[in-house]
Parts: C-alpha cells; sequence; structure tokens
C-alpha cells in the first residue's frame, strides 16, 4: 500500500512539470522503481544534457507600424498624378489590423472640354510582417509577399503587353509592371511593387482617355508612378522613427515617500 501511494505521488509530480523535464526526470525515476538499473542513481551527468538544440532566435522586425496610407505622399504628388480628385484626402480602404495592412485610393475625371477627358486612378497599399517561430522572419515573410505581388500583377485579368522589370531605388526590392486593358477604352496600367526589409508597397497607377482625349503616355505614367511609391516608402522610415527623449531634468520625478 505505502509502495502504490508512493508511486503515485511521483506520477502526478511528473505530469505537472514541463514536457522537456519528464523526459529527463520522469523516465529516469520509472527505471529506479522497476529496478532496470539495479537500484543505483541515475547518472547525473547523462540526465543534464539538453533534450535537443535550441531554436534560433528570429530578427526583430525593422517597422513596427505602418504609416497612414491616406498620407503617404505628398498633396502636391496628388494633384499632379490624379487632377480633378474627387477626394484629394484619399478614401482608406477598412481594416481590422492597420498596423499590418492599410491601403487608400484616389479617382478623379480631368475634363477638357471639346479636348476630352483624362481618368487616373491611384491605390497605395502596405503589408507588414512581423517574425513568427513557424513562418519565419519578418524580412523573409515580406519578401514572400513581394514576390507574390509581383506575380498577381503579372496575371491580372484581361492584361495585354505585359512588360515586368527591376525598379531600382525603391526600398530593398522594386518591380514595375505595366500593362494595358482593353474595357470600353483603354486602360493603361502602372504597378510598383516595393519592399523596405519588412514592409511591402504595391502602388497601383492607371489612366484612360474619353471623349476624343489622347490616350495616356504610358512612359510618363511610369515615371510618376515609380516617384510616388519613393514617397511611399520613405513614409513607412518616417511613421517609425521615435521621438527624441526628454532631457533627464525635465523627466517626471517619482514621488517621495511621506516621512
Amino acid at each position: 500500500m505505502h509502495r502504490s501511494a508512493s508511486r503515485l505521488t511521483r506520477v502526478l509530480a511528473c505530469a505537472a512539470v514541463p514536457v522537456i523535464l519528464t523526459v529527463a526526470g520522469c523516465s529516469s525515476d520509472s527505471g529506479k522503481e522497476s529496478g532496470s538499473d539495479g537500484g543505483k542513481k541515475p547518472n547525473s551527468s547523462s540526465s543534464s544534457k539538453p533534450s535537443g538544440k535550441p531554436s534560433a532566435t528570429l530578427e526583430k522586425a525593422a517597422f513596427a507600424t505602418l504609416p497612414d496610407p491616406c498620407k503617404a505622399v505628398q498633396g502636391g504628388t496628388i494633384d499632379t498624378l490624379v487632377p480633378e480628385a474627387k477626394d484629394k484626402n484619399g478614401s482608406a480602404t477598412k481594416s481590422n489590423d492597420l498596423a499590418s495592412r492599410a491601403s487608400c485610393s484616389w479617382n478623379g475625371l480631368d475634363e477638357d472640354g471639346l479636348k476630352g477627358s483624362q481618368y487616373r486612378w491611384l491605390s497605395i497599399s502596405f503589408f507588414r510582417y512581423d517574425s513568427h517561430a513557424s513562418l519565419g522572419s519578418a524580412n523573409k515573410r515580406a519578401e514572400e509577399q513581394y514576390n507574390k505581388q509581383v506575380e498577381l500583377s503579372k496575371a491580372s485579368e484581361g492584361a495585354q503587353n505585359v512588360k515586368a522589370e527591376a525598379a531600382g531605388g525603391i526600398g530593398d526590392q522594386g518591380t514595375s509592371v505595366v500593362y494595358s486593358v482593353k474595357k470600353d477604352v483603354d486602360f493603361f496600367n502602372t504597378t510598383i511593387v516595393a519592399r523596405a526589409q519588412n514592409v511591402v508597397v504595391t502602388l497601383d497607377y492607371n489612366g484612360a482617355a474619353y471623349e476624343g482625349a489622347g490616350a495616356p503616355d504610358q512612359a510618363k505614367l511610369l515615371q510618376d508612378a515609380i516617384a510616388a511609391a519613393k514617397e511611399a516608402v520613405a513614409s513607412i522610415d518616417a511613421a517609425n522613427k521615435q521621438q527624441p527623449e526628454q532631457p533627464k531634468s525635465e523627466q517626471p520625478q517619482s514621488p517621495q515617500p511621506a516621512q
């Protein structure tokens, strides 16, 4: 009876400790109970050995927050890219996690009487990633998203004459994808996908001409899109800059205990 109670106590004690300790400590105790080691104490040097190699520490994400997508480019840039924008402040897309994904868009129709009208649409999206033990480092996850966005842009529905090439000077990686889509009129599309460490920026910019206006200049659309993408990438760094610390003399003092 005493032997059974003693064994139950040891079993419950083993169940209450982490698994890694259960393997090292409780298994050797059960061996003693069964007499497999002849009643000798387990070798302390072998029982203290780690059960496995420690996992590598993942890098900390470079950027912890995202900029306001509707303020990621300057007002003057919006005036240039989207003349006569319906709302110069942009229209933000709803998100339940603004620290990880956010986007904003603008559109406008610039009418010029008998010369016709020019339509422009601009969208800026941000995706931010953290390091995750089972998914990988923040930068690796962002790079995977970057490659995915490039491929999605090249496979856009109805895309014709697709041309993708590297776009230097935009973050750590940059690619431009240019194509046209035939609707009621020809739409000329430019997508810039860029990665700044653990954040991916996707900028879509397209234009079309109505009522006899001349077709948009694709080279100019690309030039303007690259300039706006650089602003958007720069806004990530600006949003993550820490506020300067107060001088020690200005920091609030802790209250002194009453005498």
